[in-house]
């Protein structure tokens, strides 16, 4: 029998972050019931909670008994993390923890939001099966999150992503969004990773994969376990930043590519590319083109209105 739409319950945490306004916003408009819970820019949009605190977070599970809870809060700057090891493990590992043993007092399905960066990018495109190899703390917490969330909730869902943008707050919410300034003041050269491969994700396409599980879960209980969703569209930094440059008939020729593997800040994977296929078998996805989403999330910041002008009038 169909599920009653309004009495469908989802809750967010890290609700106020790029990914998490985003997984709000689907589930909001698609008839889910959605809570989001953020922590320092909660109020007065979201519930106010603060993960690491074990009670606040049984009483929010308790009262609103979701039928689905996305966990997209996550300490997610690997260089922040290796700075702050201990505060990253308490919110990616043992809060994750936590949150999925409470899950699984109500009978809610978790779907926890896992990174590609638990790859060590040596061979690639990556199955859900392959052995993860992390190569910086970031990728290790969050596989020990993976870990400690299956093992206190065997219905959970996995979901590894990469590299995320979207309609941004500011433009350092994102690794993808940041470099806008360098490509807008094109009176100095910038230089830019030519190295990492990467896969630009729309934060709306990852939302709508995770409402699209939620709702295939409640269908079909074998939905658990582990799996990918990526763009298709290889682009290191350079061409992200070339691509934004022509999104925008900007000049790209102060942007100089740099070959080389990074020395500074935390390792990362050469090309951690996820196969997402098993997700495609099940009919589940969607894909923003890079020229398209990039556009729409960055023209705000635009410096040149005139363009603005042009282009939406």
């Amino acid at each position: 029998e169909d599920v009653d739409i309004p009495s469908r319950r989802v809750l967010i945490t890290g609700a106020t972050g790029l990914l998490g306004r985003a997984v709000f916003k689907e589930f909001n408009e698609n008839s889910w019931n959605a809570v989001g819970c953020g922590y320092r820019r909660a109020q007065p949009r979201f519930e106010y909670v603060n993960l690491l605190d074990s009670i606040a977070v049984h009483d929010i599970i308790h009262d609103f008994q979701p039928h689905v809870i996305v966990h997209c809060a996550a300490e997610r700057r690997p260089d922040v993390v290796e700075g702050h090891p201990d505060a990253a493990a308490q919110l990616n590992v043992a809060a994750s923890a936590n949150l999925a043993k409470e899950a699984a007092g109500v009978g809610a399905f978790l779907i926890y939001i896992s990174t590609d960066y638990v790859f060590d990018g040596t061979s690639p495109p990556y199955k859900e099966t392959d052995v993860p190899n992390p190569l910086n703390l970031y990728g290790k917490t969050k596989l020990e999150g993976e870990k400690a969330v299956l093992e206190n909730n065997e219905e959970t869902a996995v979901l590894r992503i990469p590299v995320l943008y979207g309609e941004v707050e500011r433009l350092e919410e994102s690794a993808v969004t940041v470099m806008f300034d360098k490509v807008q003041f094109s009176n100095k050269s910038a230089n830019m990773d030519h190295w990492q491969q990467r896969f630009p994700t729309n934060v709306k396409d990852v939302a709508a994969v995770c409402r699209q599980l939620a709702e295939k879960r409640m269908l079909d209980p074998s939905i658990k376990g582990t799996f990918h969703w990526s763009g298709n569209e290889q682009m290191t930094k350079y061409e992200m930043a070339c691509a934004i440059a022509d999104a925008f008939n900007l000049p790209s020729s102060h942007l100089r590519p740099i070959t080389d593997s990074p020395v500074v800040g935390a390792l990362r994977p050469k090309n951690a590319q996820l196969d997402c296929s098993k997700l495609e078998m099940l009919g589940i996805g969607q894909r923003t083109p890079f020229r398209a989403g990039i556009r729409e999330s960055l023209w705000p910041f635009l410096v040149d209105k005139r363009w603005r002008q042009t282009v939406f009038h």
